[in-house]
């Protein structure tokens, strides 16, 4: 790019299965400059709402992984329009588990997907780390201390991972919970973090009020990882 040039803005692609409010985060960042030379060209919704990009009605149709390589072709194709293909994919609450039917073609394509996910952190050996996953990271923990993550547990891949940590909780099994934006692989839930936070349990706190607590640090962590990827 030549001197003076202005970068390109990156297009991203944005699926969320709930109300969007982690849609909405990052639309607002995108405005406000948080996520620099970026725009939101497409929204996929599976959450009741309607969106550029629309509802997808194939999902309660086709079976998965028929389901899942329509939607990587659409993607690839830039919805319509391949000069508008997206460049990083950000599942923002996605309930959908994505195979190799989608996530292969566009590795090829040279699209990145990343993954909003609440999960439990732990210290532990490196060597225990799944192939591919091995890292050194700085987390941030909520009330501005900092430490070094060398493994996550997988105890809390996947649905429900907020109810589990609770209920260990409550069982004493852990005093901490967290959540990360990671990048997507095959194996679910389980890709390299490009961002993580630790929240600490609460005696006497109720599932609810740890739900929402929860939900607060995803709009701005999801927002932070995502103008980390783009850069």
């Amino acid at each position: 790019m030549a001197d003076g040039q202005e970068k390109p803005p990156c297009r991203i692609l944005v699926m969320a299965s709930g109300n969007g409010s982690n849609f909405q985060a990052l639309i607002s960042a995108v405005a406000a400059g948080r996520i620099p030379s970026s725009r939101i060209y497409f929204n996929l919704i599976g959450g009741g709402f309607l969106a550029k990009g629309g509802r997808d009605e194939a999902r309660v149709r086709e079976a998965r992984e028929r389901y899942d390589a329509a939607l990587a072709q659409r993607v690839l194709a830039g919805f319509g329009n391949v000069h508008e293909r997206p460049e990083l994919v950000v599942l923002a609450g996605w309930m959908h588990v994505f195979g190799r039917a989608f996530l292969e073609p566009l590795q090829r394509g040279g699209i990145r997907v990343i993954n909003l996910h609440p999960r439990c952190l732990v210290s532990a050996c490196i060597a225990c780390l799944p192939a591919g996953c091995r890292f050194g990271l700085s987390i941030t923990r909520v009330g501005g201390k900092r430490g070094e993550l060398t493994a996550w547990i997988g105890d809390y891949n996947g649905a429900g991972a907020i109810e589990r940590a609770f209920e260990d909780f409550k069982g004493g099994k852990t005093t901490r919970t967290g959540i990360s934006v990671h990048y997507v692989i095959l194996e679910m839930d389980m890709g390299a973090p490009i961002l993580v936070r630790e929240i600490e349990f609460r005696e006497g706190g109720e599932l609810a009020q740890l739900e929402e607590r929860i939900h607060g640090h995803e709009h701005e962590l999801i927002v932070e990882a995502t103008a980390k990827v783009v850069g």
